[in-house]
């Protein structure tokens, strides 16, 4: 592939919070998330307000040959109209602590979701006292 100056190559890897900065992460701590993936960085980038982005993938990043992890290109042009920005790290950081907004949320989401769910069952189970408190009157052992 040629080089064009208009064109941004953004990788998941970039946003690993797992990997280090000698390693490949290119933002910082709080601009990146666990496991990151193509189609997490696709909605990223669409919350930013990117509108111009082509998503490629099963392509491998040249540092890791092996991992078809995939990748973005998004246009400098249209980054700057539609974020405000052309700088790759001004980018980079937006889509970063976008990205990790939208999964604080859908944990905190989930997590809440799990806790009714596990007060819907402990009310249900609420006989479960009267039980005992009848066989102990009544002189059955448990």
């Amino acid at each position: 592939m040629d080089h064009d100056p208009d064109r941004l190559v953004l990788w998941p890897s970039y946003f690993d919070a797992r990997r280090s900065r000698r390693s490949g992460r290119r933002v910082a701590k709080d601009a990146s998330v666990k496991k990151p993936d193509l189609d997490g960085l696709y909605a990223a980038a669409r919350a930013v307000g990117l509108r111009k982005i082509k998503r490629e993938a099963n392509v491998s990043r040249p540092l890791a040959p092996h991992a078809k992890e995939g990748r973005l290109i998004v246009s400098r042009a249209g980054a700057l109209e539609d974020a405000g920005s052309s700088s790759k790290e001004e980018i980079m950081q937006m889509i970063g602590g976008t990205w990790r907004e939208q999964r604080r949320t859908a944990h905190e989401a989930e997590a809440k979701q799990q806790a009714s769910k596990q007060h819907q069952r402990s009310s249900t189970k609420g006989g479960s006292t009267s039980k005992g408190r009848s066989f102990k009157r009544r002189g059955f052992k448990r």
